[in-house]
């Protein structure tokens, strides 16, 4: 703690104004108009992962492709954008990487332990592109076919030192905040179960702070608020040949996302996963692996296409490891080896073994589901190993002789193996382990600064230059004169307050949205408060219980604590997301600025109705004029403060 007295280094605001105004009209002798972006500018990352897809997929990829009337076969959409290979391995190099540790060194530049989410091995913080990206003053976004909470898009969006702990990563999307806002304008994938829970409901949290929430596909096509969460499904989404109509596909995701991103004139981050190519390598399903790599490469597709339009997006893909050690080639029935791989036996399959196996789960018969959805010819040999699969699942209890009631899960999955082996050995396809295997993967790239990642490198090198991207290309992102917000005008309530404190760097919007009927929180007023006041930080930022001391706004709360502006409840607790009311703000506007009291009678009829801890601070406010009472004569103390309102009367105060 520091012992000196707190002063306040607050500049007079018209003093800050005329500042302001002379550095912008003095002596600039730049004559090239600042919209004219450089032809290497960068203004957009899309980032993509195809979770597991090593290069024994995107080879498998242009066999499913090709055109058998054509000598030579017919390349993917990835391979003209080839430009290099990726290492995988994590902090401990004998291992084998899981995607935990790998997307912390794709989202963060930093090596660590199997199961780590942007944590050191230590278990500190680290930040991730996407966080600087926020920070830079970019929209961003997350688009996965997994739970949005799954390895891969946490370590760009969470920090938890264990990736299971899904709920509290769902959290972390809401609760981690940068410059006051929710750090993730775009949310889409699959992950209901973390976000609606019995302890909380973030779908309704994330709607009250004006997010859309959408849960189908055609309501995600029509939204088009600028942030949006959509989970399309419990946990992880259907696979791409087992879809519904109401399932988005990972383009429309990932078109959905753009459209939202590209209204954000400073730029945006987005990081898109095709996430179940890994799932179904580590079942050995080759036909829902090559079907998650049409979907993933459909999306890959999408960004390119943005590319080609704006000319500052830079496209880059990888994978995060590869999985099940597939090989295109395997050996016959009788163990002879056999040079060649049949895309035909995968493409024969209308559905996944999975779909497959739960029908007959189910109750439909083993003849009627292969005959519907697997056109191969198949021996009675092989149409007998599938029945044989449901039969050996139910097991005879030893004491009675009775049959033990089925295992659903183990039937399915018995069913499900038995198909896959089938395909397996029409198509020749092999597998090594259930695992994942730790061989380089691809590196495609596409746009201004595809350069940087050519050649050999290592997974933690993308993160490393995405970061060296975000510094070089958008130094100025805040400065006045490129402050815009799409949803307010001169006709909008406040807005001249709210355009006054914006030049300062007082409030901030997101996504190029300002968001002036949002209730404020109390983490948000803090800093707020903190940007106005510039108060001396103490070394001890454990200030609350609920402020993670690594937090972005665990400074500016710390400062308002320790300056007696900000004391908390009564259990040890700031209420880092708890809406502010409008009595607690007049305390907080009173102590922070050394309101005092007068003469001037308080003319508030609700007044007797205001907390006892509050009254005398709503009382000085209205004598100073900051606030002069609703229409109707009241006060309203319990009434939460919004965006737009807060901004007024710390715009009255700065003025006074």
């Amino acid at each position: 703690m520091f012992k000196k007295a707190m002063k306040k280094k607050l500049i007079p605001f018209a003093a800050m104004s005329t500042i302001a105004i002379s550095g912008l009209l003095g002596g600039g002798t730049g004559s090239v108009d600042a919209a004219e972006k450089k032809e290497s500018e960068i203004k957009n990352i899309i980032f993509l992962v195809g979770d597991g897809m090593g290069t024994s997929y995107t080879t498998a990829q242009r066999y499913m492709k090709d055109n058998k009337e054509t000598q030579e076969m017919e390349p993917t959409a990835f391979d003209p954008d080839l430009v290099g290979l990726q290492s995988t391995y994590p902090y401990a190099q004998n291992t084998i990487t899981d995607s935990a540790a790998a997307g912390t060194a794709l989202a963060t530049g930093n090596k660590t332990y199997n199961g780590a989410v942007s944590v050191d091995p230590n278990k500190k913080e680290v930040k991730t592109v996407l966080e600087q990206a926020k920070e830079k003053g970019l929209a961003t976004g997350l688009v996965t076919t997994s739970d949005i909470t799954d390895a891969t898009p946490a370590a760009f969006g969470a920090h938890d030192p264990d990736r299971k702990n899904k709920d509290g990563i769902a959290d972390d999307y809401y609760n981690e905040m940068i410059n006051g806002e929710h750090k993730i304008d775009v949310i889409l994938g699959g992950g209901l179960t973390n976000f609606k829970r019995d302890d909380s409901d973030l779908t309704k949290a994330f709607q009250e702070d004006g997010y859309s929430y959408v849960s189908k596909r055609e309501d995600m096509l029509k939204d088009d608020n600028k942030q949006v969460l959509g989970l399309f499904s419990e946990v992880g989404m259907p696979k791409m040949l087992d879809r519904s109509e109401e399932d988005p596909s990972l383009k429309e995701m990932t078109d959905s996302a753009l459209e939202r991103l590209e209204q954000d004139e400073d730029g945006f981050f987005l990081m898109v996963e095709g996430s179940q190519i890994d799932w179904a390598a580590h079942d050995h399903d080759i036909v829902g692996a090559m079907s998650e790599v049409e979907d993933f490469e459909r999306a890959y597709e999408s960004a390119i296409e943005f590319a080609k339009k704006d000319k500052h997006t830079l496209v880059v893909a990888t994978a995060d490891h590869s999985t099940g050690g597939f090989t295109l080639g395997a050996n016959d029935k009788n163990g002879s080896g056999v040079q060649k791989w049949v895309p035909e036996a995968v493409k024969a399959a209308k559905r996944t073994p999975d779909f497959m196996a739960q029908q007959i789960a189910d109750g439909e018969s083993v003849e009627s589901v292969l005959g519907k959805y697997l056109d191969l010819e198949l021996t009675k040999e092989e149409i007998n190993s599938v029945k044989e699969a449901a039969k050996n699942a139910q097991q005879v209890d030893d004491e009675t002789g009775n049959m033990k009631k089925v295992d659903e899960s183990a039937l399915v999955t018995n069913i499900d193996n038995a198909i896959e082996r089938i395909i397996d050995a029409h198509s020749y396809t092999g597998w090594t382990t259930t695992a994942h295997t730790g061989e380089d993967v691809p590196v495609y790239a596409y746009g201004p600064g595809k350069e940087m990642f050519a050649g050999m490198s290592d997974n933690v090198d993308q993160a490393k230059r995405m970061f060296k991207i975000l510094e070089e290309n958008h130094k100025g992102n805040g400065d006045s004169e490129k402050i815009k917000f799409s949803d307010i005008n001169e006709k909008t309530f406040g807005y001249e307050a709210i355009m006054a404190l914006a030049e300062k760097g007082i409030v901030k919007g997101s996504n190029g949205k300002f968001n002036p009927s949002q209730q404020l929180t109390r983490v948000q007023a803090a800093i707020m408060l903190q940007r106005a006041l510039d108060l001396p930080v103490p070394q001890d930022l454990n200030s609350f219980k609920d402020v993670d001391k690594d937090a972005e706004y665990a400074e500016a709360v710390a400062a308002l604590k320790e300056a007696g502006i900000f004391n908390g409840y009564g259990d040890g607790t700031f209420g880092v997301n708890d809406k502010l009311s409008r009595e607690q703000m007049a305390s907080v506007l009173v102590k922070a600025f050394d309101l005092k009291k007068n003469n001037k009678e308080v003319n508030l009829s609700d007044l007797d109705s205001v907390s006892p801890s509050h009254k005398e601070n709503v009382k000085i406010l209205y004598q100073n004029g900051i606030t002069t009472g609703k229409e109707d004569g009241t006060y309203a103390p319990f009434e939460k403060i919004k965006r737009d309102q807060f901004s007024v009367f710390m715009h009255r105060v700065l003025t006074k």
